[in-house]
């Protein structure tokens, strides 16, 4: 049985409706053993997967990659931290368009400057600001979507009646994948970009002026004046 155009419509939107958030205080305040950090981003996370019955969100073998390759600082006595799973967070989003290369360039400024920082602006600072941003995206989201089905709805016009539902479904999808490369590009434009430069870099301190030497001439008059 297949779907119709409003139906699957109305179920795309239904879903964008379905998105949840990890906020902040979701998340254990104590350290976790690897074990606890996967079954706690299966149970957040396993809404968005495409199969519920597939396998863990994230395995053990993955996030130990992700600390080797440098996405992730090490845990501390084989424990993660609160910060260690916002950042598997934001990797779990990332990894499905971005290689593992471009998330560690995007992450390495972050995690140098603001993991475990001890001040007041840290990581999970980053992450609500990041979190409110996304959810002001959701409606004009939705509306986009909307306007895109509506075009593909009014194409293939002339094609054979049999074939005009799959076609304008194709189209639709061509659509919002043609929105997902393009973005993806400017995504890795800015990576590029970002990677040049040095976000925590300091300036360096300035030399003190040293006092100015007397000149030849200046102590000959002043050895000349003492013997006077």
């Amino acid at each position: 049985m297949t779907i119709s155009g409003d139906d699957l419509l109305g179920s795309i939107l239904a879903s964008l409706e379905r998105i949840s958030y990890i906020e902040p205080e979701d998340i254990p305040g104590i350290d976790l053993y690897m074990d606890q950090v996967t079954g706690f981003l299966d149970k957040r996370l396993r809404s968005t997967v495409r199969n519920p019955g597939d396998g863990r969100i994230m395995t053990k073998t993955m996030i130990n990659n992700y600390a080797k390759n440098d996405l992730i600082p090490p845990p501390i006595k084989k424990k993660y931290s609160k910060e260690h799973i916002l950042l598997l967070i934001f990797i779990y989003y990332y990894k499905g368009i971005l290689s593992i290369g471009d998330i560690q360039k995007l992450l390495e400024p972050v995690t140098k400057e603001y993991f475990d920082c001890g001040k007041s602006f840290d990581l999970e600072s980053i992450y609500r600001e990041v979190v409110e941003l996304e959810k002001g995206q959701l409606e004009g989201l939705k509306l986009d979507v909307i306007k895109k089905y509506k075009e593909a709805e009014e194409t293939f016009g002339d094609a054979p009646e049999s074939g005009k539902e799959f076609l304008r479904k194709f189209a639709f999808i061509c659509m919002l994948s043609y929105d997902v490369y393009v973005k993806k590009l400017m995504i890795e434009k800015m990576i590029d970009e970002l990677a040049k430069v040095d976000l925590s870099a300091k300036p360096k301190p300035r030399k003190e002026a040293k006092p100015k030497e007397a000149k030849p001439k200046e102590m000959k008059e002043n050895t000349r004046i003492k013997k006077e």
